[in-house]
């Protein structure tokens, strides 16, 4: 590797240039396999190598341009500072997320702290941003990165967000079923609904840990507000510990194959996962909302085999305008922000009737002032 800097640092060489147009498809090419097979057994060797070719591309800080240098703010100033401006000033991103503020010190905090809001908004609208703040990045000179990962223990493998390697190092945030498979989870169940079930119960609690904009409605644990997690550490301890139960409890039902029983206890789970939310609520087709509508597919899933052994039942998520479903539900929350007023915001607990037996769902909706 020494020969090679050693040729790399040599001016006006063709061969030089040649080695690092080289060493830029390498990297490419080296990125996108490790992309479509996370879990093969070279991955770490291969992080190795990439680490050592981004070491090798990047310049020493003498010879940076000067025009780059001058991008390059004081320390404890935000090099992303156009980012965070353009973002805090979009309306369209208001209607989604209310009236926030960005709370991030460092430009590594501002990065995720974007990329988590984005998580909440329309997909198409998501996808257009983290583009913007890729541009914005590469105007002082940083560049994607989807090496560096931090990852979220899922049963499967999706990138969340990029990183940044270049004048800015920040790790981005991926789905990992390595990881959840590292944890011990052994998926045992005939259609895999429990090993998805398990990935969402470690993403949960990861994502508690590092979203302060979290919030409970979950009613068993406190069923008079919405509950931010962040500055109520005892309701997080709560939610988390109820999440735990409820997954311990649907895995005794599946093992005694008794499908009235395990369906009580996925409409239990569902409701705990759909109740982890955000002030306003998640938009329906935004990364959030297509991830709860994961479990709410399993949970149909699970009725359905139940009706298919002749059993009466009807499940029913609640939306729309809320005087159409509130007889159907019970319990529920009121906001004056998010979606339009009058509908529901979401869906905390399906309807369910079995064998004649009803169960009133739950939703948090929009007040019409």
């Amino acid at each position: 590797m020494h020969q090679l800097s050693q040729l790399l640092a040599i001016e006006n060489s063709e061969l030089a240039k040649l080695l690092k147009f080289s060493l830029y498809g390498l990297e490419a090419t080296l990125n996108k396999a490790r992309t479509e097979f996370p879990l093969d057994s070279g991955t770490e060797i291969c992080d190795e190598i990439l680490q050592e070719i981004s070491s090798l591309l990047q310049p020493p800080p003498d010879s940076i341009p000067e025009d780059t240098l001058l991008l390059i703010s004081p320390p404890g100033e935000l090099k992303l500072i156009h980012l965070q401006e353009a973002f805090a000033a979009d309306a369209e991103l208001k209607v989604y997320l209310g009236n926030f503020s960005l709370q991030s010190q460092t430009d590594a905090e501002l990065w995720h702290e974007i990329h988590r809001k984005l998580l909440r908004v329309p997909e198409n609208i998501a996808t257009a941003w983290r583009q913007r703040a890729l541009d914005l990045a590469q105007e002082i000179g940083a560049i994607a990165d989807n090496v560096h990962l931090e990852q979220v223990p899922f049963s499967r493998d999706e990138i969340i967000y990029p990183g940044l390697q270049g004048t800015l190092k920040v790790t981005g945030l991926c789905l990992s079923e390595k990881a959840l498979l590292n944890s011990g989870i052994n998926p045992v169940d005939e259609y895999g609904h429990l090993y998805c079930l398990a990935g969402f119960v470690h993403l949960l609690r990861r994502f508690i840990e590092i979203d302060p904009d979290l919030h409970h409605a979950l009613k068993s644990v406190f069923s008079f507000d919405i509950i931010p997690l962040q500055s109520q550490p005892e309701q997080r301890t709560q939610y988390i510990s109820t999440l735990s139960d409820r997954w311990h409890r649907t895995q005794q039902a599946e093992s005694n194959s008794d499908e009235l029983l395990s369906l009580r206890a996925w409409i239990d789970m569902d409701e705990a996962i759909h109740s982890l939310v955000f002030i306003p609520p998640v938009e329906r087709y935004s990364w959030w909302g297509n991830l709860q509508q994961e479990s709410r597919r399993i949970l149909k899933k699970i009725a359905q085999t139940a009706i298919n052994l002749g059993y009466d039942v009807r499940i029913r998520q609640l939306s729309g305008l809320y005087a159409d479903v509130c007889t159907l539900s019970k319990d529920d929350l009121q906001l004056n922000c998010g979606g339009v007023p009058g509908e529901v915001l979401t869906c905390l607990r399906v309807y369910a009737r079995i064998n004649q037996e009803e169960t009133p769902g739950r939703v948090i909706f929009r007040s019409l002032r």
